[in-house]
């Protein structure tokens, strides 16, 4: 008996199914901390957030980093796998154009909880349990704005991604779809570093954070229409 999932597609379908799954881990999570848990913190008392940081936090952390590294390489492992079944032309597709933008922020998300994210955070974890950390504060300030990116991006990432296989875009070769790209990249390159050293501005709140993330995501989808 043949199995499909030994067959030509199995291998990428196998990457995409991971992908699916540390990726609902990673989001899940992210949103866990961003939607809930940072309410939470804002309305406790002192002594139930200090004991959430030192028993909770750490678990959830554990989710959280490993589910980004999961689903960011399995995301390149299914980028590799499209370019080498269709070659490297299917990114001047619609297809590629989307996943490209999509992958961006992924990419942003990814690192920002490995190199700013996880760092700040083991500092914060520290200091509730009685370390002396004196810019534990600072860490956590920077982790917050870094995580409110993260869930401002991920809203934008999520359409993208599903607009890749479910929303094509009529690509018009006389425009430049390196262009609308690279416009995209900026954009998206210049919330990332107000990310890493700005302010939180309307993504302070829940609210706020959210209707960034769809004002994004119409706003990057708008331009590649009309560049590409």
């Amino acid at each position: 008996m043949d199995l499909a999932v030994f067959g030509p597609a199995g291998a990428e379908f196998i990457y995409r199914w991971l992908h699916f799954l540390t990726g609902v881990c990673w989001i899940g999570m992210l949103w866990y901390f961003n939607f809930v848990q940072g309410s939470f913190f804002a309305e406790t008392e002192a002594n139930v957030k200090t004991g959430v940081v030192q028993k909770l936090v750490p678990r959830a952390l554990w989710w959280f980093r490993w589910g980004a590294l999961g689903t960011w390489l399995t995301g390149v492992a299914l980028l590799m796998a499209n370019a080498k079944n269709a070659g490297m032309d299917i990114f001047g597709t619609s297809w590629g154009v989307t996943i490209l933008t999509g992958a961006l922020m992924g990419t942003y998300m990814f690192l920002n909880v490995w190199v700013i994210i996880w760092p700040a955070q083991k500092k914060v974890i520290a200091a509730a349990n009685g370390e002396s950390v004196p810019d534990a504060a600072a860490a956590g300030a920077r982790a917050g704005l870094a995580s409110r990116t993260n869930t401002l991006f991920s809203i934008p990432l999520l359409f993208f991604m599903g607009a890749a296989k479910h929303l094509p875009i009529n690509i018009d070769q006389t425009k430049g779809i390196a262009t609308a790209l690279i416009v995209n990249a900026v954009i998206i390159t210049l919330i990332e570093v107000n990310g890493l050293a700005g302010k939180a501005g309307p993504m302070k709140s829940v609210k706020g954070v959210i209707s960034c993330g769809f004002i994004l995501t119409a706003v990057l989808y708008g331009l590649l229409e009309c560049l590409v």
